[in-house]
């Protein structure tokens, strides 16, 4: 995809969307009735869809806007109102977004509380557009924990959703496309957050080599930059019932450094990944993840990988119940070696693998 996509095919797409998604705020009479822009809001049913859940039962996963304990709820309809009310939110607050596109890069960097998260909500037609693919977060969660991010669309941005030392957040059915780089990274120690129900396409679209669609934890070229010297642990964080496909690098890429993770029920295709960015649907470098039940098609090589990039990471991780109709010369499950303790479980289902099921002996489930 390019940036140059005609006004005729961005507006048929923008109304097929409209069509599949009933995702939104569960409480009416908080939006207006402004027609949200078509620029880049592409049809997720326009990209190949993944096997398993169809695109539009993914795309249109409720979203409740009512938090635990939300006592107040602030409505916004504009871009400055919205990062005013990012500005000093309290726990508990619900931030409901109308209809409408809103321009910018939006940082949050107060949290909620166990008991009373912080939500941000919005139906789809809501779309924060970060614009300028080569730099800025579409949506930066900075240090901001408990917090409960839901419905909306993300847009444009070098990055679309990044969390930064921010931990317990839930993303939960965002339609996070065309991005400079990944959609949607955890990042810097940010742990036990949850990305669920969403739906990620073209991502890379400035930089290929960065086009992950779903990013946790950072190389260790970087542990520098973002953790202090010290391996990222962004630790213990699901990624679940998440729908991935257009992305030109891995669907889900797991960084060294990261450890206790799950990816469960996500659907992948590795239509439009590029090989010089990525060779399979998801890439572990991480250690004691679980990677269960989720369903990929058309890989350019394999399906699932597991790689040792740094001493002591890519160990233990554990893969059950998975379907891989990769469609490609690689194999279902590629382990770089014997020793990194990988669990490929014989109830995993491998079709139409040019090397074959496994490069390791499964292992009865």
């Amino acid at each position: 995809m390019t940036q140059a996509r005609s006004g005729a095919v961005r507006t048929a797409s923008f109304l097929a969307l409209l069509a599949l998604t009933v995702a939104g705020c569960s409480r009416s009479g908080h939006g207006t009735t402004t027609t949200p822009s078509a620029s880049r809001s592409a049809d997720p049913a326009a990209s190949p869809s993944p096997a398993g859940p169809s695109t539009a039962d993914s795309s249109a996963a409720a979203v409740s806007c009512s938090a635990p304990g939300s006592a107040d709820r602030v409505s916004v309809a504009s871009a400055r109102d919205l990062k005013s009310a990012l500005a000093h939110p309290q726990p508990g607050e619900e931030i409901v977004l109308a209809p409408g596109t809103y321009a910018g890069n939006f940082t949050v960097s107060h949290s909620g509380t166990s008991a009373a998260p912080v939500t941000m909500c919005g139906p789809r037609t809501a779309i924060l557009d970060g614009g300028d693919l080569s730099h800025g977060y579409t949506f930066y969660l900075d240090h901001a924990s408990w917090w409960r991010v839901e419905g909306f669309t993300v847009e444009g941005g070098q990055k679309g959703v990044v969390a930064d030392g921010s931990d317990h957040d839930l993303i939960d059915g965002l339609y996070v496309h065309f991005t400079g780089d990944e959609g949607i990274h955890l990042r810097a120690f940010s742990s036990h957050d949850t990305v669920r129900n969403c739906v990620v396409r073209d991502t890379g679209q400035k930089a290929q080599f960065y086009g992950e669609g779903i990013y946790v934890g950072s190389a260790h070229k970087n542990w520098c930059r973002y953790s202090g010297c010290r391996p990222d642990a962004s630790d213990d964080d699901i990624i679940t019932d998440n729908n991935i496909a257009d992305t030109t690098a891995e669907n889900i890429d797991i960084k060294e450094g990261t450890t206790g993770g799950q990816i469960a029920g996500n659907s992948f295709n590795g239509t439009g990944m590029v090989a010089s960015a990525a060779t399979a649907w998801v890439n572990v470098k991480g250690n004691d993840w679980t990677v269960t039940g989720n369903t990929g098609v058309d890989s350019i090589k394999d399906g699932f990988q597991v790689h040792q990039v740094y001493p002591g990471w890519g160990i233990g991780n554990v893969f059950r119940g998975n379907t891989a109709q990769v469609n490609g010369p690689g194999n279902g499950f590629y382990v770089q070696n014997k020793r990194l303790q990988t669990v490929v479980a014989c109830n995993n289902k491998v079709k139409s693998a040019g090397r074959g099921f496994s490069t390791i002996a499964c292992t009865p489930a």
